[in-house]
């Protein structure tokens, strides 16, 4: 025993003393391969600057050695700040001089699109990668199929350029745990699931945004023993529900959501988090849904779920931290004293019928965070309970229902949004804490100042305030300089007056402005000019006047300018037409004089020679609409208005505008509403298909305007623009050619045709036969639709009956 205990103290002497664990000096041939790394990279704010030749390579900034033998293990070079500091360039080979380095993190940096390097797939000593976020593109590399020892494997990050085109290189990767390929292109291998189910060891599994098209394996059964994290959502599944998904033991979290999945729904009783959302699944809730007894979260939003909900569903659901079941049929049928086993912390029923009375087992909810019971067919009195429980919540959302009460003596404490009920009184007094109160359409009264001058204890975080369509009252007080946190102000539609104060300027992050349809009178302030991320100004139907203030084109980032209905004067400025992401501009029924800014045509978000804006949703944002009407233009129309290419409406009516319409009109493809009545416009209206389809009202009042849709038919020297009257008889000519040859082709092939068929008789008969055939199938294909089109009709109406 003494002997043994001998040797091994000998054998870890020798191993420090080998190591060298006093010195932990890095490796010198590591240290030049890190240099080298280092060199092929770009670092703008300098994270790298502890790489140095002076210092220690296992002290360096990201760098981590064993701590026996001071061999380089881990290189953690992941940006902390992802949206700044990024570190870019190359990944220079050096790193395979780095024999020891099982853990390598390059997250959240920018390489620009570059492809992830083959030689990762040499460095078999790694355990651990993880790319995600760092801007790499193009193919990933097979190689990555040699790492036999990686256990993490993290690629991808959103607007990822990354593809695979065959996935079977990921079945080598025996020992993998956890597998994430956000936002990696992977509908190239129809077999994904088929080599994904050879990894055994799996545990986790992310397949987010991956355009993948279907999850049914050509194998009878796929089985991931140890997967306990299944999610694919945002994918391109429109199939049933595939039955493998119900026979996991393990699975406590399952994401399908925001796909188009069919079908009807499993059980999975391990389950601890479940998300259905945004598919098309049709079932009525199901029963074994009160079984999950494990179950923190579900969401079923988005759906076509209907059904009943009673006290037996949520019967076992005591762990239940997270319900989202907003956008379905479901009906809440519980007793008025139920008591829920669960205490949520989220609460999303929006298009749940949980009315007419209003819920009150919600006040046995002491962990809530947030309810949205928007749309919950609520004819109720508000509570007495509810505003002292929603003191304690962040956000509470009760819009478009038929709650009444007065408001005049209530705390909010809450974010709050109750637009489109029947509350009265004045309005309630709101803590620091409230971050949004909307209440739009309601019937509340009052002074405005009795809610701005209200005192408060601490700074307000008050950051969207909408109070439109009330019956408010007064001029705009002082203190709504207080409410400096202010990005979004709606105090549209009341019986506000006065001039428009310079201090509204001093809201300095204000991004939209709606001060319409009250009775504000003066001009456009000034001191609007030190907003300057105004991009939406709504001033319209008020009592405003002078001139458009030269400035606004500053706002360069201005998406809605409404001005109708004031007594604004003077020219329209040219400078409006740096409004390079305008999506609306209305400046109707004031007194503008001179003639429309010919520039109009190369606002960026408008011009075909641009590219229209886009959001995260892929939705176009251009300029759409262009109201002019009812006031004093003279002039023309802009001869370039055709490339505003994605107008959908334009309103030049009740001006004095004059000459002819440009042809470049008919490159609107997108209009959808055109008034161009009541001017002076005078000879032909240009001939497109989308102009003529427009209706006769929108071209009346122009004495000296002819042709379709208009009854007045042109002379010949009220054509087309362009037309030279003396190549009248080379027209004349050419026109006559036409003709002729349409007529000799037509006495050609007449008779090459019938008279094939009066020859041969097995042809006549076999033509003969197949119109017979098509006359049968055009009647059977029009049955079809009639029968489906009476279907759709009748929809309606059979939902109603079921409801009754």
């Amino acid at each position: 025993m003494r002997n043994s205990n001998s040797i091994v103290a000998f054998l870890f002497l020798a191993i420090l003393n080998l190591c060298k664990a006093n010195s932990l000096a890095c490796n010198e041939k590591e240290k030049q391969a890190f240099l080298r790394f280092k060199q092929a990279l770009t670092d703008p704010t300098k994270r790298l600057s502890s790489w140095s030749l002076t210092e220690d390579c296992c002290g360096w900034a990201g760098v981590q050695c064993d701590n026996v033998c001071g061999r380089v293990v881990e290189l953690n070079l992941g940006n902390p700040y992802p949206h700044s500091y990024p570190l870019g360039g190359e990944i220079s080979p050096a790193l395979l001089e780095l024999e020891h380095l099982n853990f390598l993190n390059l997250r959240f940096n920018d390489f620009g699109g570059a492809p992830i390097p083959n030689f990762l797939g040499s460095m078999r000593s790694l355990t651990y990668v993880n790319l995600w976020g760092a801007s790499f593109g193009g193919l990933i590399p097979h190689q990555l199929g040699n790492l036999s020892s990686l256990r993490h494997l993290d690629l991808g990050g959103g607007n990822s350029g990354l593809y695979v085109d065959n996935f079977s290189w990921i079945s080598y990767l025996s020992s993998l745990h956890y597998l994430c390929m956000s936002w990696v292109d992977l509908h190239r291998d129809v077999h994904w699931l088929d080599s994904l189910r050879l990894l055994s060891s799996l545990s986790k599994l992310r397949f987010p945004n991956c355009q993948l098209n279907n999850m049914i394996s050509s194998l009878e059964n796929v089985n991931f023993t140890s997967l306990t994290i299944l999610h694919l959502p945002s994918n391109n599944f429109s199939h049933n529900m595939p039955n493998w998904l119900f026979n996991f033991s393990s699975l406590w979290s399952l994401d399908l959501s925001d796909n188009s999945l069919k079908g009807r729904m499993g059980n999975l009783s391990s389950l601890s988090s479940l998300y259905l959302g945004i598919n098309k699944l049709n079932d009525t809730l199901p029963r074994n849904l009160g079984l999950l007894s494990n179950l923190v979260e579900l969401s079923t939003e988005n759906n076509f779920i209907e059904g009943m909900i009673t006290e037996v569903n949520f019967a076992k659901l005591s762990k239940l931290k997270y319900l989202n079941m907003s956008s379905t049929s479901i009906v809440f049928n519980v007793s008025h004293n139920w008591i829920p086993p669960f205490q949520l912390e989220y609460i999303n029923l929006a298009y749940c019928k949980v009315g007419p009375k209003f819920p009150a087992w919600l006040q046995t909810q002491r962990s809530l965070q947030a309810l949205y019971l928007s749309y919950g067919g609520i004819v109720d009195t508000a509570p007495n309970w509810l505003w002292k429980w929603a003191s304690h919540i962040d956000l509470l959302v009760l819009s478009y229902n038929q709650i009444y009460g007065d408001l005049s003596y209530v705390m909010l404490n809450a974010s709050f949004n109750a637009n489109s009920n029947r509350f009265v009184g004045q309005l309630p007094h709101s803590s620091p804490n409230v971050v949004v109160f909307t209440i739009t359409n309601n019937s509340l009264s009052g002074e405005i100042s009795s809610f701005l001058c209200q005192k408060m204890n601490g700074r307000s975080k008050l950051e969207i305030l909408d109070l439109s369509n009330n019956a408010l009252l007064g001029e705009l007080p002082h203190c709504l300089t207080r409410w400096q946190s202010l990005i979004h102000l709606d105090l549209g539609s009341n019986y506000l007056l006065g001039k428009i104060p310079e201090f509204v300027g001093s809201l300095f992050y204000l991004k939209a402005l709606h001060l319409h349809n009250n009775s504000f009178s003066g001009g456009i302030l000034l001191s609007l000019r030190n907003c300057t991320s105004l991009g939406l100004i709504d001033l319209a139907k008020n009592k405003l006047t002078g001139n458009i203030p030269s400035w606004i084109g500053e706002r360069t980032h201005m998406m809605v300018l409404q001005l109708r209905s004031n007594e604004f004067f003077g020219d329209i400025p040219q400078q409006i037409c740096r409004l390079s992401y305008l999506i609306v501009l209305d400046l109707a029924n004031n007194r503008l004089s001179g003639s429309i800014p010919r520039c109009l045509n190369s606002i960026t978000a408008m011009a075909a020679t641009h590219n229209p804006i886009k959001d995260k949703f892929n939705t176009v944002w251009t300029f759409h609409s262009l109201n002019l009407s009812q006031n004093q233009l003279t002039g023309r129309i802009p001869h370039k208005i055709g490339d505003i290419e994605y107008l959908e409406s334009l309103d030049l009516s009740n001006n004095h505008l004059s000459g002819e319409i440009p042809v470049s009109i008919t490159n609107l493809t997108f209009l959808s509403h055109l008034d161009l009545s009541y001017n002076n416009f005078s000879r032909r209206i240009p001939s497109s298909t989308q102009i003529q389809s427009f209706n006769v009202l929108d071209f009346v009042g122009n004495p000296e305007l002819c042709g379709a849709p208009l009854l007045k038919n042109c002379t010949e020297d009220e054509g087309p623009q362009g037309v030279n009257p003396s190549d009248g008889n080379g027209e004349i000519l050419e026109r006559s050619w036409f003709y002729i040859c349409m007529e000799t082709g037509f006495v050609v092939g007449f008779l090459g045709v019938c008279g094939s068929l009066l020859c041969k008789r097995a042809w006549r008969h076999a033509y003969l036969k197949f119109l017979d055939n098509m006359k049968d199938r055009v009647y059977v294909a029009t049955m079809l639709k009639l029968n489906l089109f009476r279907y759709h009709l009748r929809r309606p109406c059979i939902r109603d009956t079921a409801s009754v």
